[in-house]
């Protein structure tokens, strides 16, 4: 089955005092090329979502963006009281010390000192990572459905101009043998004009008419060419397909480059140049396939 690399996923969920956002883009490339962007609450999920991401998308170039939005606050600092009575016993001290009168002021020096207020750190906890790993898994699934989408479109386009180039490849059979008449009688006609037709040995012209039939001759082009279509159609229908396709397009470049070199006919030719066209728009399709 075919399947593109450009796709779109998202997908949202809700928990403890947080509401997550996640999408996933991915773009065709030559390999996995992972851009992950966590917020710091979900550093520690980087491994497994990378793992997860190359598991379920294969290849391309993969964007992972993770918003989240803070619901139902609550009071997440607090006063770090140990600290607050050290340090006021300590400045305390001091005073008594220096027979400094400070007793109302030590509580406000107290509370400009560092470490006083605390602040809780965010966590997820087992249940919540699996949330977020879930999450993840099912905007992939999103997107591999959208590369499926994306694939039968692409797999209609290429097996029609699959269609082109065979029906072009056909039509060359009604050109060819006027070419090899043409030759003859473009050599027989330079030999009347160089009045040498007494001079020409018959079998010498035989042999270079054999030649040029040989030189002229593009049926092991034909056949080669309309087995890469066909080995093209099959692959279309394999899983991750894209390099080996990209494979079988240089080899059907390669027979149609020797069909002009062969032609010698303008209407062979023409045919020739519509496959170039057509073979031009498959590979530029194949690079977006997985």
């Amino acid at each position: 089955m075919t399947l593109s690399m450009t796709g779109f996923g998202k997908s949202e969920f809700t928990i403890k005092n947080f509401h997550v956002n996640i999408e996933i883009r991915s773009l065709n490339s030559k390999f996995l090329d992972l851009s992950v962007k966590l917020p710091n609450i979900f550093k520690e999920l980087d491994y497994p979502v990378r793992k997860l991401l190359k598991e379920k998308l294969k290849r391309g170039k993969v964007e992972l963006l993770i918003h989240y939005e803070k619901i139902n606050l609550t009071h997440k600092s607090f006063l770090n009281k140990d600290k607050i009575i050290g340090y006021h016993n300590d400045l305390k001290e001091i005073s008594e010390k220096l027979n400094y009168s400070a007793d109302k002021d030590l509580i406000g020096y107290v509370l400009q000192l560092p470490d006083i207020i605390q602040h809780s750190k965010e966590t997820l906890d087992e249940k919540s990572s699996s949330r977020v790993i879930n999450s993840i898994e099912k905007a992939c699934n999103k997107l591999i459905d959208f590369r499926t989408k994306e694939g039968l479109a692409l797999e209609k386009e290429l097996v029609q101009y699959l269609k082109n180039i065979s029906k072009n490849l056909i039509a060359i059979t009604a050109y060819e043998e006027d070419r090899l008449t043409k030759v003859k009688d473009k050599l027989l006609k330079a030999i009347d004009e160089s009045k040498l037709k007494s001079l020409v040995d018959e079998k010498r012209l035989e042999q270079e008419l054999i030649y040029y039939s040989e030189r002229l001759d593009v049926t092991e082009e034909k056949v080669r060419l309309n087995e890469h279509c066909n080995h093209f159609k099959e692959a279309l229908k394999e899983e991750e397909s894209g390099k080996k396709l990209g494979f079988i397009t240089q080899e059907m470049g390669r027979e149609i480059n020797t069909l002009g070199s062969k032609a010698n006919n303008i209407n062979i030719q023409k045919l020739v140049v519509n496959m170039k066209d057509d073979l031009e728009k498959i590979k530029e399709q194949v690079l977006n396939i997985l």
